[in-house]
């Protein structure tokens, strides 16, 4: 897992995992990035970077700040460093380290950015607590997470949605949250951030859509839920015809005549002024 912290990650590791990844950081990259820029000179906290899929499109977007990603896998981190070489960033800092132990001072951020890691975390109120320990006064938080119970397409098909829910229940399983993208808003309020702000971004594919089409429907989310075949049937959750039943139907989708539809959310929040000296606050 990216930021794991004692929870396994349901995705796996490998090659066909790195892929993935890769290919939704590039097809997302603008749905996901827009509106995130730092100033010159601030200091960016990266949560659980995996292999920097992320990392590259913020370090780009923000070449004069200076950002920090971190990771509890050092084979993710040597992709991500990997990543950045070739494609040139030099404003980013990789290290090993775990959200619920940071080696870093209080206060010591002036932003920090979370992307696609609270879905796989047991206990996310804690994990964003101790990323606002780590922020300063008045820094902000960016967290964008998806939701799989969001997904919906044509032709609809209950074998698609059956591949899906086994997907869900092997995260939950996994002490993570599938669902999470909808919890953003109360989560950041639970871990008593201010000035909480969460928006949906949709992702509408068509046939008129080719690189979404390529990109996403086929080798995002179905290569996703296709990834936990081998666990779902050997856990005996679907049978093995129905699980490729479940694929077919999800591929269907990418047909010309096809629609798929997922929603991402993102929410950015504040952590509020030390009070002044001598208040009661």
């Amino acid at each position: 897992m990216r930021a794991a912290m004692g929870s396994g990650y349901v995705h796996g590791y490998d090659d066909r995992e790195r892929d993935r990844l890769a290919d939704q950081a590039g097809t997302l990259v603008d749905l996901l990035h827009e509106g995130t820029v730092y100033p010159p000179g601030s200091r960016v906290l990266e949560a659980g970077c995996g292999v920097g899929a992320q990392t590259v499109p913020l370090a780009s977007r923000s070449p004069e700040a200076r950002l920090v990603s971190i990771d509890v896998s050092a084979g993710s981190l040597a992709e991500a460093r990997s990543k950045a070489k070739a494609s040139g960033v030099a404003n980013v800092e990789l290290l090993q380290a775990d959200i619920f132990d940071l080696p870093f001072r209080a206060a010591s951020f002036d932003h920090v950015f979370v992307c696609f890691v609270l879905e796989h975390v047991a206990r996310p109120v804690e994990a964003l607590r101790a990323l606002k320990e780590v922020l300063r006064p008045g820094g902000t938080i960016t967290v964008i997470e998806g939701d799989h119970g969001s997904a919906y397409f044509h032709p609809d098909s209950p074998a698609a949605h059956e591949v899906i829910r086994c997907l869900v229940a092997l995260q939950e399983m996994s002490g993570g949250n599938a669902l999470i993208g909808r919890q953003l808003h109360p989560l950041l309020l639970a871990a008593d951030f201010d000035s909480v702000a969460v928006a949906p971004r949709m992702v509408y594919v068509d046939s008129s859509r080719p690189d979404l089409v390529e990109g996403f429907t086929r080798r995002t989310f179905t290569a996703m839920v296709e990834g936990v075949r081998g666990e779902a049937v050997g856990r005996g959750m679907v049978d093995p015809a129905a699980f490729e039943a479940g694929i077919s139907a999800l591929s269907r989708t990418a047909a010309d005549d096809g629609v798929f539809c997922y929603t991402f959310f993102k929410g950015t929040a504040r952590k509020g002024p030390e009070p002044a000296a001598g208040s009661s606050a």
